[in-house]
């Protein structure tokens, strides 16, 4: 796998190169390029900065040994620092991942190891950040044979997936392992086992077609929601396109907060938006509904409408399922827990 997305210190990190977030000055800032000169050793690593390098302007990278740290280059990228996202940072940022790469096939590298460039004390948005790092280093791999490491590390990403691991692997194994055995030793197979939701309303109705006399009370759902079921039942026959708008619009969320949320171009969000009848890969339509934070009934809703399931024999279905159910909108998280668990990344 020539791209990998994972949760380290990048100092940690055993490649060819890694890639620091430097100052267009010689001057030490904060986060990675702060642990970069300490690890590397920081009096040798700032005496060859200011004499053999000096200011470089934002959007370009230079190189320097790797001194202490665990590989033979160190290639600094100058970040932009976020202003406005009118200022041209999206193309400095961009260029940065460019010029790093360029340095690297220079140097004949084979393993280059990445930050997160620009997202820390630098003040880029975290999830476009990552959505433009991913763009930038597939273009490159469609031309170039190199393992490119995506490094993830910062107190958030941390105590999440700390948080996150015991009990995502506790629902893997309930939603996996049990639906194997069912097929293995029951001989049925997954793709017809009822849902959970299909079989509480089949409950449902049994209770109630065996109690005609049920209390007034017992009704109240009709009065509590009746006019959002007349709401949802008017868009029974929406495309995808048509009811993804109509969830986003019914709860007030604005059209960048959603695509930028989801990791997806803004121009595949506006060909998908004004075209009722598009119709977009399944990985795409998952993220979206990342982006606009859906339940999970919301979601197989939607993912219906463009013709996809979640299969409880597929892994990636599962890891998705336990994010929407316990409402974890965060893409860049989810897709390290794909590739921790061996999976190919939504974004990428």
């Amino acid at each position: 796998m020539p791209l990998k997305i994972l949760r380290n210190d990048i100092t940690k990190m055993s490649a060819d190169a890694i890639v620091n977030t430097a100052n267009a000055h010689a001057t030490v800032g904060s986060g990675c390029d702060h642990a970069i000169y300490h690890a590397a050793g920081y009096d040798e690593l700032l005496k060859y900065r200011t004499e053999k390098i000096g200011f470089v302007p934002e959007g370009d990278a230079f190189i320097t040994p790797g001194f202490k740290l665990n590989c033979k280059y160190i290639i600094h990228a100058v970040s932009p620092f976020f202003m406005d996202g009118k200022s041209d940072e999206e193309e400095k940022l961009r260029s940065c991942y460019k010029k790093c790469l360029q340095l690297a096939v220079k140097k004949e590298v084979k393993s280059i190891a990445f930050p997160l460039i620009s997202t820390g004390g630098f003040g880029y948005p975290k999830e476009e950040g990552f959505r433009i790092a991913v763009d930038e280093m597939n273009a490159f791999l469609m031309k170039h044979d190199m393992m490119i490491y995506l490094v993830v590390f910062d107190n958030k990403s941390a105590t999440l997936g700390s948080r996150l691991f015991p009990d995502l692997e506790s629902y893997i194994n309930q939603n996996y392992v049990d639906i194997k055995q069912q097929e293995e030793y029951c001989g049925m197979s997954a793709a017809v086992l009822p849902s959970e939701g299909y079989a509480e309303r089949r409950r449902a109705a049994a209770r109630y077609e065996s109690c005609p006399g049920m209390a007034k009370e017992d009704f109240d759902f009709y009065e509590k929601h009746e006019s959002a079921l007349e709401e949802r039942m008017r868009h029974i026959s929406d495309t995808f396109s048509e009811y993804l708008i109509y969830l986003i619009d019914s709860r007030g969320m604005n059209y960048p907060d959603v695509y930028k949320r989801a990791l997806v171009d803004k121009k595949v969000f506006s060909k998908i938006k004004n075209n009722p009848d598009a119709h977009p890969k399944k990985m795409t339509a998952m993220c979206l509904c990342v982006g606009a934070k859906l339940n999970i009934d919301q979601t197989r809703d939607l993912l219906a409408r463009a013709g996809y399931a979640l299969s409880p024999c597929d892994k990636t279905d599962i890891i998705f399922s336990y994010f929407i159910e316990n409402h974890i909108y965060d893409m860049i998280e989810l897709d390290i827990q794909l590739e921790e668990h061996g999976l190919p990344c939504l974004i990428s």
